[in-house]
């Protein structure tokens, strides 16, 4: 959404008036606006809060999305877009480059620990390239960086009773958005823009998202979350059973030292996906779909016999268009 500017404006004014009532108060919800594209950017939250992990949407029920084995090794929803409508053997030929690439002890297989090391790579520019579509959005004067002004305007437009009802979300962007301003310029240049829409993947972050979670959760302020405090209301309108779920998640998976209260670290680790871990699944899916030999190495020749795993072509984007009509046959 793009509006006027509002600087100098009786607008502009106002929410600063604002932001200074409610610069001493805790934001009650820690949530961003963000925008939508293919995968979601950043900053989209899971039902308990967390930020989603990176392979989110790889399965969604048993349904494997072979879109993101693309973007994992490609690092670019829009050159998996562009493999898609590539002939097989210009997709295999440039295929073939990026295994050259990715082969960093030049022998032709490609082990774990170098899948894994392109994997995080890729994700990382994923994150660049969504974070970079949103500053081209929000950047209405085109000069490279972004202002609290244009980042407004982008998100939250400029209806004064808008602005009023989301005054706790603007609260909580600003201050991510100051945060993120490394120099105290006023401005997000492309890497400071990216830690204010991916805090999450950005280490310097994460003393303001433990704030932040310690300010919506914490009610009795002793600096650690309970296990009444991590289900929070919400276990007001649940049944037993998803108590039950989350009582052994928060024992489990989350309070690692066993005290019963989420400490600092503990707290980051529920709320920050590990994309570590997702990348460790998403290379033993790899591995499981083409290593022909189970010798726990990749030849050049297993991943392009099974490029389509990879990346995408032709024939990949002709095979979904049959199973569609499959599917829609059946359903008929």
């Amino acid at each position: 959404m793009h509006v006027h500017n509002l600087r100098g404006s009786t607008l502009f004014l106002a929410i600063c008036s604002i932001f200074e009532s409610i610069s001493n108060s805790n934001a009650a919800s820690a949530h961003i606006h963000t925008h939508q594209h293919n995968r979601g950017e950043g900053n989209e939250r899971t039902q308990d809060g967390a930020f989603s992990p990176r392979g989110i949407d790889h399965y969604v029920g048993d349904e494997h999305h072979q879109e993101f084995d693309h973007e994992a090794i490609l690092g670019s929803i829009k050159d998996a877009e562009e493999f898609d409508k590539l002939p097989v053997e210009e997709s295999r030929r440039r295929l073939s480059i990026l295994l050259t690439k990715m082969d960093l002890n030049n022998d032709n297989f490609i082990e774990r620990n170098e899948l894994k090391a392109w994997i995080l790579r890729s994700f990382s520019m994923l994150s660049t390239e969504e974070s970079q579509d949103r500053l081209e959005d929000a950047d209405n004067d085109e000069d490279g960086k972004v202002s609290w002004d244009e980042i407004l305007q982008d998100i939250y437009g400029s209806d004064p009773q808008d602005l009023v009802l989301d005054i706790q979300l603007i609260h909580y962007d600003k201050e991510t958005f100051d945060t993120a301003d490394l120099n105290k310029d006023g401005y997000l240049d492309s890497e400071e823009f990216k830690a204010y829409t991916h805090p999450e993947e950005v280490p310097r972050m994460f003393p303001l998202l433990l704030k932040q979670v310690l300010d919506e959760k914490d009610s009795d302020k002793d600096g650690y979350i309970s296990f009444q405090e991590y289900i929070g209301e919400r276990a007001k309108s649940e049944d037993k059973e998803w108590l039950l779920i989350k009582k052994d998640k928060f024992d489990h998976e989350y309070d690692k030292n066993g005290n019963g209260k989420l400490e600092s670290d503990e707290i980051l680790s529920w709320r920050v996906p590990s994309n570590e871990e997702i990348a460790n699944d998403e290379v033993d899916h790899l591995f499981a779909a083409s290593d022909d030999d189970h010798d726990n190495r990749l030849s050049f020749e297993e991943i392009l016999d099974h490029h389509d795993t990879f990346v995408g072509s032709e024939a990949t984007d002709y095979g979904d268009q049959l199973q569609d009509i499959e599917r829609f046959t059946d359903e008929l």
